[in-house]
């Protein structure tokens, strides 16, 4: 049925090269994540810009790849059984690139379900309530004056914080020496959380070093420097 849609999608979101995969996307926490690992893989893509602030991911185009009308998604050509694939959901994106590229998530089982553990931890506890925070205390919720959401929100992004930097506390990355898809997870939204929403006073992101000194690292690194800022909007 995709297959069917495509000249649809193609209308809108041009491909440079239709062969390529092809990054529906914005430079949110959630859309870096596909970027940052797509740059991580030196794979050939094509990113387009879904402008979320002027309704863009309601365009009946995007609504065929992304249903939920929300960024990042993906169509990939050349995807199982070289049929045409199209994902939605940052985690799930996260885990078909990783699978099919072989790279980013161990092959071995037990420390790959810890890994996907971990993507789990940013999909169900960092990234919505640090996004939560986010709203409330930089976004249209600050106006709202009553003081709870704020502090509901801020104390379990610190909650969840504490949770990051005690695991940390004896490993190079979240799975120890291994870099992985839970890295490119998380930390676009530490990095969201202390710069775009200014929240690191408010959570006490001093306390937690060990966030802090992955996070520099993760920032340091080209792919993600690259990847952070793709979309260019």
């Amino acid at each position: 049925m995709l297959a069917t849609t495509l000249t649809l999608i193609y209308e809108r979101f041009p491909p440079q090269n239709p062969t390529h995969i092809q990054l529906y996307s914005m430079p949110t926490p959630n859309g870096q994540k596909a970027s940052i690992l797509l740059e991580e893989l030196g794979v050939p893509y094509d990113p387009h810009l879904v402008n979320i602030t002027k309704n863009e991911q309601f365009h009946s185009a995007f609504l065929i790849v992304s249903p939920n009308n929300k960024i990042p998604a993906i169509l990939d050509p050349n995807g199982p059984d070289g049929k045409p694939l199209a994902l939605f959901e940052s985690g799930a994106i996260l885990l078909y690139l990783a699978e099919k590229y072989g790279k980013f998530l161990p092959a071995e089982a037990s420390r790959r379900y810890q890994t996907i553990q971990w993507l789990m931890f940013q999909m169900g506890g960092i990234g919505p309530m640090f996004g939560q925070l986010g709203y409330f205390h930089r976004m249209a919720g600050r106006e709202i004056e009553d003081p709870r959401p704020r502090e509901r929100y801020a104390t379990e992004s610190t909650r969840l914080l504490r949770v990051l930097n005690h695991h940390l506390s004896d490993k190079t990355w979240v799975m120890g020496d291994e870099y992985t898809v839970a890295d490119i997870a998380i930390f676009p939204w530490v990095n969201t959380l202390v710069d775009f929403y200014a929240a690191g006073d408010l959570v006490g992101i001093q306390q937690f070093p060990e966030v802090l000194r992955v996070l520099k690292q993760f920032l340091a690194r080209p792919a993600v420097q690259r990847g952070s800022k793709i979309p260019s909007i």
